[in-house]
């Protein structure tokens, strides 16, 4: 692994946890050039929410390749995406009553950030965005002052203004967090003054698994309604399923009036993403917000290909739900298997441990990498180690990555114990 060392920027991270040079995947297994396997509960963070080299996508880009389909187009009109945009109406928006219009942004879900942010001041000539604590919207600089975490501000080297922080759902214990928020509205003194927008996550990723309830969301939607606010939902992460349905916020009966989605919208792991608004919102001038990589129409193919497999019907939501209801299941028999302060966190399968520090997390995901589980952390402390398996990942290989995950949180702890004794 010496050229990676040599020449690959310091910035490299999840290459520190997991240590090895894979060759192969398939599914929700992962190889390295040892011919080791490993169970993998990353999923490409989120992004290969359809597994590794998906059959049914793999044939249609490779279909696609040999007959000279259009690789690049700018954001000209192609067959790809005419077909995808009429399949993402089809499957996705008229079954759930959505008018939206789609906005392809650059491939990233930054990108689909920073779009959202610019079409929120823009409609509303208001500069200030209301983020919410342990909020992860994405790296780049207007995506990075939504983001919680210092650790990723700091990074950008100036300050960065027009972002007001208020407690996300929970943060405060029982008190409901939206009183704070309305007070802060009402008062001129505040300091708040009156944003344009909220932008949140229905279930935080990155920031620990945390989990906005049914009631909290819909009465952050009647506060952005009633104090003339837009209300931005991030479902980069928890979004194509990732919590059962394919929009995270489905379950809570709310319309965003913008969205933004990447990660495993390509299907097969290629890079794309758009963000979703109202139609009295699509303001733009033409390419007042534009990128090269726009209009990646691999991407396209392997997404339409996703919605025609697992969204013409309700039976791969179904499934899914199925897999959450047995991985919360065995999570928590772990949790009081083991017993000590460890609490549940998330929905859907984007669920986890939260442990008392990062150090106990760390230990944990560094003794699975050994014993041939792919497993990361999140939360403000990396205290919360997280399954993100593949949505397709087989039943029986889910439940033998959770065995490998209590033998560790067990040994781990066990270790803790006799050392302190």
């Amino acid at each position: 692994m010496g050229i990676f060392k040599e020449i690959e920027s310091n910035v490299r991270g999840y290459c520190r946890s997991f240590p090895v040079v894979f060759r192969e995947a398939h599914n929700a297994t992962l190889i390295d050039d040892d011919g080791k396997q490993y169970i993998d509960f990353l999923g490409g963070a989120g992004t290969l929410n359809y597994g590794h080299n998906n059959p049914a996508f793999k044939d249609a880009l490779i279909d696609y390749i040999q007959q000279d389909g259009v690789t690049h187009g700018l954001d000209m009109h192609t067959e790809a995406k005419r077909d995808f945009l009429e399949t993402f109406q089809r499957n996705i928006l008229k079954p759930r009553g959505l008018s939206y219009k789609v906005q392809f942004t650059g491939p990233t879900g930054t990108n689909a950030v920073e779009a959202a942010l610019k079409i929120a001041r823009k409609n509303t000539g208001r500069q200030t965005i209301v983020s919410f604590t342990n909020g992860f919207h994405g790296v780049t600089q207007g995506a990075a002052a939504v983001t919680a975490n210092g650790y990723y501000k700091q990074a950008i080297g100036m300050p960065l203004p027009g972002v007001q922080f208020m407690p996300y759902d929970g943060y405060l214990g029982d008190f409901n967090t939206l009183e704070y928020f309305e007070k802060a509205l009402q008062d001129g003194s505040s300091g708040l003054g009156h944003p344009a927008a909220v932008i949140v996550e229905c279930i935080q990723g990155e920031g620990g698994l945390n989990v906005a309830s049914k009631a909290w969301m819909q009465g952050l939607q009647k506060l952005c309604r009633k104090y003339d606010m837009l209300l931005i939902v991030d479902d980069i992460q928890a979004g194509c399923g990732r919590s059962g349905t394919f929009f995270s916020f489905e379950e809570f009966d709310i319309q965003p009036d913008i969205v933004t989605l990447s990660k495993s919208l390509g299907g097969y792991g290629l890079p794309m993403a758009v963000v979703l608004m109202k139609e009295k919102y699509d303001t733009w001038k033409p390419g007042e917000h534009n990128g090269t990589f726009r209009g990646n129409n691999h991407a396209f193919v392997t997404a339409r290909r996703a919605l025609e497999t697992y969204w013409a019907d309700d039976s791969f939501s179904r499934q899914v739900k199925h897999k959450a209801e047995l991985l919360k299941k065995r999570l928590n028999e772990i949790r009081a298997r083991v017993g000590g302060d460890i609490k549940h966190k998330g929905r859907g399968i984007m669920q986890g441990l939260e442990f008392a520090n990062g150090e106990v997390a760390a230990s944990i995901t560094e003794l699975a990498f050994k014993r041939g589980l792919v497993i990361e952390t999140s939360g403000s402390d990396d205290q919360v180690v997280k399954v993100l398996a593949p949505l397709t990942i087989e039943e029986d290989k889910l439940l033998r990555g959770l065995e490998i995950l209590q033998s560790c949180i067990e040994d781990v702890f066990e270790s803790r114990l006799s050392k302190a004794s």
